[in-house]
């Protein structure tokens, strides 16, 4: 595989929260900017400017192959300055300037930046140096007949950034430590001063040479599960890349993401938010008012390419983005199917309901009946987020065994250690997992003893 093949997926996590909805230079949400992904200059986090310097990721390699290709990807802060040209032949700083009914805005954008360094041995531990120079553009900003009515001024600060390679065995597998740290060397007095030193949306793209491959440290096969265990991250989270099957490719990514991520199909585009969906979020653009598109577009040219994409889409571009049907059962693992029998009633007819009893139901689990007051053990894999990690090898006692109208079974838990376990059953907040994420455990829990609410 070749890294253009995940060039879309690290884009999306590139410009996440680069801008959000609105999109308006006005709105409150888009003054505090640059959410992921972040490593300020040296000292900037200790003295309350900005964010930490670096961050650090750990993956497993298998093979023979001798090097890898580094990909650092990241934004470097550009500060669009208008100004107005004066009287006196002078120009004066403006946050905003009319140009003929169109608006010419001040605002930070941001230039994106790789730095590749292939070929680097998998051996002896390395150092590599990243130098991105600044710079300043003007443009003149003319009306309809060519009159200069002021200009725009693009400013950029040097970047400077050290990537250190290192690797030790773990039995037949290669932990291979790519750290990234900021090393700017500029003023730092201000928060504007941090953020311009900073690299921003930085992330990396790994590819392992023929005849290596990395190893998933997120769903390892069992004999890489200790390896895995022992890998350490900093801001920054693996995740084989490319399409499922593939090995060659590790995205290091700021945001948690599953395995193989991938946009959907349907996704006409970025928007720059990836914890939306994009039906909703295109539905929101298209009843902006027209006053509230001419500001987003003036905000930034990547937003008016968004504007108008959306206000192009066809109403078959439009129906694709309500969703596709999929067969929730297609990756059930090592579970039964589920006994729930509705005599043939529609899920719809009360009748269907006599057949499911949540209070006594059971799933079969690695041969297991696990039921109301099971012990197990929680073990997130599809797909999990963030909340879901959380509970990684927690110990969760079953309160419910439920089925969908689809079919899909789903375990209703608590969890042991949480000290408002009781509460949480008592008014029925629980966290559903699938049966292939739960590991049955000896023993079940007692029952909890509350008190009856009195009226």
């Amino acid at each position: 595989m070749t890294v253009e093949s995940v060039r879309a997926i690290a884009d999306a996590v590139l410009y996440e929260g680069y801008l959000l909805y609105p999109y308006r230079a006005s709105a409150q949400k888009n003054r505090t900017r640059w959410q992921f992904g972040v490593l300020g200059p040296p000292g900037a986090a200790e003295r309350g400017l900005g964010e930490e310097s670096g961050m650090a990721v750990q993956c497993l390699l298998s093979g023979v192959g001798s090097t890898v290709d580094v990909h650092l990807r990241f934004l470097q802060l550009q500060v669009r300055q208008v100004r107005r040209l004066d009287g006196d032949g002078g120009f004066t700083d403006v946050e905003a300037l009319d140009v003929g009914g169109r608006t010419v805005l001040s605002w930070d954008e941001a230039v994106e930046r790789e730095a590749v360094f292939t070929g680097q041995p998998v051996g002896p531990d390395g150092e590599l140096r990243v130098e991105i120079s600044g710079g300043e553009d003007v443009e003149a900003v003319c009306d309809g007949s060519g009159v200069e009515l002021g200009q725009v001024v693009r400013r950029r600060w040097p970047l400077r950034a050290h990537l250190r390679l290192a690797t030790e065995p773990d039995g037949a597998y290669t932990r291979l430590t790519v750290a990234v740290e900021n090393a700017y060397d500029g003023a730092l007095s201000t928060k504007d001063d941090a953020t311009r030193g900073s690299l921003l949306g930085a992330h990396l793209v790994l590819r392992a040479a023929a005849g290596a491959g990395f190893v998933s440290v997120i769903d390892p096969p069992d004999a890489a599960a200790a390896a895995a265990a022992r890998c350490v991250q900093h801001r920054c989270w693996p995740v084989l890349a490319g399409p499922p099957g593939a090995t060659d490719l590790v995205l290091g990514s700021p945001i948690i993401l599953y395995d193989h991520p991938e946009v959907a199909e349907q996704s006409p585009g970025a928007l720059f938010d990836a914890t939306e969906i994009d039906e909703i979020l295109v539905l929101r653009i298209m009843t902006m008012t027209e006053a509230e598109k001419a500001e987003a577009r003036a905000t930034d040219p990547q937003v008016a390419a968004i504007i108008d994409r959306c206000d192009g889409l066809t109403p078959e571009q439009l129906q694709g983005l309500h969703g596709i049907l999929r067969d929730p059962l297609a990756d059930m693992r090592n579970v039964e199917p589920p006994s729930f029998d509705t005599a043939g009633a529609p899920w719809w007819d009360p009748a269907a309901d006599a057949a499911v009893s949540p209070d006594t139901d059971v799933v079969v689990i690695n041969g297991v009946p696990v039921g109301k007051g099971s012990l197990v053990r929680v073990h997130p894999s599809r797909r999990a987020d963030a909340q879901d990690l959380f509970f990684a090898d927690q110990v969760a006692r079953v309160t419910a065994v439920l089925s969908d109208v689809d079919g899909a079974v789903h375990v209703a838990l608590v969890l042991v250690d949480d000290p408002a376990a009781d509460l949480h059953d008592w008014y029925g907040r629980y966290f559903y997992f699938a049966p292939d994420e739960l590991e049955p455990l000896a023993g079940d829990a007692k029952p909890i003893e509350r008190e009856e609410s009195r009226s």
